[in-house]
């Protein structure tokens, strides 16, 4: 199915980062379907001229490519998989495109029930947060067969600005755990970071201003320290969300018989951070169990 702005692209899951990401598309030109759970967060979208559907599988009949960004991998089966699932009412021919951070294997077996159904499969992650999706500049780590990539990349496109293949299927989502395991250390070091300038009686601000540009700089630094400094811990990406990530790379690494110390502490954080009912505060919340 070649794809042109006339393609009519069903959206499911309008929370933090797609509801940026589903305006993106309308914005450019495309023709949205919506379904969500909850209907009143997709209300913004509906207002802007995208259309309702009242269940997952006549999004999928009525749509030429399908995006989830859902919570957990148990939402994304229960979505895909069944006789209401996305699988068994998308047309032949279609595409789905699965952006939530999930399990490898879970993409792998997307992609082997949609090839039954002769439907064409991405396991396609995200990174930047809200701000990337707002602005359209999310880093996209795409997984499945090269051909549907090349097909959807200007969709793609529309999402972010570092849209890069990794290869077959699973290959996305292995590729969205190195960033999270990359992620979870350093979070760790920004926390420290600023509370040790606090501490020694510096202006974290200015501090931020001399370590963001050099060898210490990170994604992190520069955009979740500042959300630090003014104790705003408003949610661009939820701490439930990041202890999720982190278990998904936990399990996949010890598969494959890899050590990862760092990501084990991070995880051990982030879970007595959830208990003490910052679950759903943004990940720079962190820094509150070093304050």
């Amino acid at each position: 199915m070649a794809l042109t702005k006339d393609t009519v692209i069903g959206f499911i899951g309008t929370g933090v980062m797609g509801k940026s990401m589903a305006a993106n598309l309308m914005k450019a030109g495309y023709r949205l379907n919506i379904y969500t759970r909850t209907k009143e967060k997709a209300e913004d979208l509906l207002k802007k001229g995208a259309a309702w559907k009242q269940t997952a599988a006549e999004l999928a009949a009525g749509s030429d490519v399908v995006i989830t960004i859902v919570g957990y991998p148990h939402d994304v089966e229960e979505l895909y998989f069944g006789d209401g699932g996305i699988l068994a009412n998308a047309k032949p021919g279609s595409y789905v495109i699965d952006m939530t951070t999930s399990k490898p294997k879970l993409a792998e077996e997307i992609s082997q029930q949609a090839t039954k159904h002769h439907i064409y499969s991405l396991d396609a992650p995200v990174s930047g947060g809200d701000v990337g999706a707002r602005n359209g500049t999310l880093a996209i780590m795409a997984g499945g067969a090269e051909t549907a990539y090349q097909e959807v990349l200007p969709i793609l496109e529309t999402l972010g600005e570092n849209v890069v293949y990794q290869g077959g299927a699973g290959a996305g989502q292995h590729t969205k755990m190195s960033n999270q395991i990359t992620i979870a250390s350093n979070m760790i070091g920004v926390c420290e970071s600023i509370t040790y300038a606090e501490r020694a009686g510096l202006d974290p601000e200015r501090v931020l201003n001399s370590i963001s540009t050099g060898a210490a700089g990170s994604w992190s630094l520069s955009n979740l320290a500042p959300r630090m400094i003014a104790d705003n811990y408003d949610p661009g990406f939820y701490v439930k969300h990041f202890i999720k990530d982190m278990k998904i790379a936990l399990e996949s690494a010890e598969e494959m018989g890899l050590l990862t110390p760092g990501l084990k502490l991070s995880l051990s954080l982030y879970q007595k951070l959830a208990e003490d009912g910052e679950e759903n505060s943004g990940t720079q919340a962190l820094i509150k169990l070093f304050k």
